[in-house]
């Protein structure tokens, strides 16, 4: 999944602030107790969504796609005083473990988890997000940004992940036979053609899409 070395995101990691105890317990357990452990966000991104959430002290924040929680937690951490952050999930077997380590994390007052259908839930909350994290099924990629940008505030921003699919996007033959890589292909290049968005496409992990509402 990572578009780096090895050697690489190990150096970075070595090199970048510290998992705190919970986000270090919260990944062992998702790697000893969770199907497709890979889809946790992990030390170098979660520093990275933590960054990005401090740099803007979001209010509000919307993510897509809670798996165990990490990323939720990471998020958390620069949320505004009273801040809020509410995470959708379609599968209800993570409910207990996420709600669980938000607990331990000290932010069970701050992170809401919903369990259901994100793209029918969206449409029922306010419209007044400062920061959305987009990491679900990735054919609904599309559609969920669609809907998003209707709910997001001037100047905010949408995160993406797996946008680079480990590399597939620019392999000739994934981009003619793989589904998932055809589909995220077209999101990116939907994105790109977006004149209503500022964006960057960062490298990061398995890519991270960077993007500001204008």
């Amino acid at each position: 999944m990572d578009n780096t070395s090895n050697s690489i995101h190990e150096y970075c990691e070595q090199h970048s602030s510290e998992e705190s105890s919970v986000l270090k317990q919260l990944n062992r357990y998702t790697h000893a107790n969770v199907l497709q452990p890979r889809m946790l966000s992990g030390h170098l991104q979660g520093r990275v969504l933590a960054a990005i959430s401090h740099l803007l002290k979001p209010t509000h924040v919307l993510e897509i796609g809670t798996f165990t929680g990490y990323s939720a937690i990471c998020l958390a951490e620069g949320l505004a005083p009273n801040g809020k952050l509410i995470t959708i999930d379609v599968n209800p077997e993570i409910e207990n473990q996420a709600l669980y380590f938000f607990k331990e994390a000290g932010l069970e007052n701050n992170i809401q988890l919903i369990i259901g259908d994100a793209y029918q839930i969206i449409r029922t909350l306010p419209k007044h997000f400062d920061l959305v994290f987009i990491d679900a099924d990735k054919k609904s990629y599309a559609k969920y940004f669609d809907l998003v940008m209707d709910h997001l505030k001037p100047g905010g921003f949408i995160l993406v992940d797996n946008v680079l699919w480990s590399g597939k996007v620019v392999d000739e033959a994934a981009l003619q036979t793989d589904k998932d890589t055809i589909l995220l292909h077209a999101f990116n290049e939907k994105i790109k053609a977006d004149e209503r968005i500022e964006k960057v496409l960062l490298p990061i992990r398995d890519g991270l899409y960077l993007i500001r509402k204008r």
